[in-house]
């Protein structure tokens, strides 16, 4: 693997990580801009799935149904936070092989049929997650009054805690 894919494979961790810990402390039937959270997951989720690689040769998950992946849409698919968890580890293995499979000289090109280049498609999908995640974030700050917490370098996480003053908390006390 090449350098830019290198940075871009060690910044994406991060982004799968910091929506995990939205998954698992959010409150997946509060509501943001009228529909659930967990549907805002499942739209994150998919479009993570659907548009990192190339989303003009994609085929949807076998628990889709039309127009699931716009949380306005009613679906009459309900996903437990596990079956999230789950396609959340699925597309980051996906993910994960694919840039293994990346030189950097590729994200100048375009996948097949599509429009974008490989970077920008991957660069799009960074903006779109840390988007949603932070949407989930700020839902669960008001309901609980706690940050989950939040990772920019893989390296210097210690999963032991899934809300910032909480870990934080345990940090003064390992400084002591």
């Amino acid at each position: 693997m090449n350098e830019l894919c290198k940075i871009i494979k060690s910044t994406t961790e991060p982004n799968f990580i910091n929506i995990r810990s939205s998954i698992k402390t959010y409150d997946r039937d509060a509501l943001c801009y009228g529909a659930p959270c967990w549907r805002w997951v499942y739209h994150a989720l998919h479009s993570a799935d659907k548009w990192f690689i190339n989303p003009f040769d994609y085929e949807e998950p076998s628990f889709h149904e039309e127009g699931m992946d716009n949380p306005e849409n009613p679906t009459s698919v309900v996903l437990s936070d596990e079956e999230l968890l789950e396609y959340l580890d699925s597309v980051e293995k996906k993910t994960m092989d694919y840039l293994d499979s990346l030189t950097d000289d590729m994200l100048y090109e375009k996948p097949d049929n599509c429009p974008y280049t490989r970077m920008e498609l991957i660069l799009r999908q960074f903006r779109h997650i840390s988007f949603h995640t932070g949407m989930l974030n700020g839902q669960t700050v008001l309901a609980t009054g706690e940050f989950p917490v939040w990772i920019s370098e893989t390296s210097r996480f210690v999963d032991d805690g899934i809300f910032v003053g909480r870990y934080r908390e345990r940090q003064k006390k390992q400084d002591k």
